[in-house]
């Protein structure tokens, strides 16, 4: 189960922190990662960060958006800076992994809203 939270009104050249964190038995994690979704648009990844350490980001993103997490709290986070109206969406987490069955999981969060307004 994926909680995330941290959306929410600002203005142009603002910043917002989203948060995410699972729950549950979980035995390791290999991506957590952002996903965003404008209206009328299909969802598209923002930024991901692997177990590996690699982040990898949007284009559209890069400079101004960072990924992070805690490991001790199975948590992924987005820093976002420099908002622009068109960052506008509902952006969803999303975490790929292991349960403590050793099962694998591929879970999105419930969504949070970013409105960016110029």
């Amino acid at each position: 189960q994926l909680q995330a939270s941290g959306g929410g009104l600002v203005q142009a050249g603002g910043s917002l922190r989203l948060s995410c964190a699972a729950s549950g038995g979980i035995h390791s994690i290999n991506v957590m990662g952002w996903y965003r979704q404008a209206p009328g648009k299909q969802r598209e990844l923002v930024a991901e960060l692997t177990s590996g350490d690699t982040r990898n980001y949007a284009d559209s993103v890069k400079g101004r958006f960072t990924i992070s997490r805690d490991n001790a709290k199975n948590a992924v986070y987005l820093q976002m800076g420099s908002l622009k109206a068109e960052d506008t969406a509902v952006y969803y987490c999303n975490v790929v992994g292991y349960t403590a069955g050793m099962r694998a999981f591929n879970t999105w969060g419930q969504g949070t809203q970013v409105t960016v307004s110029s």
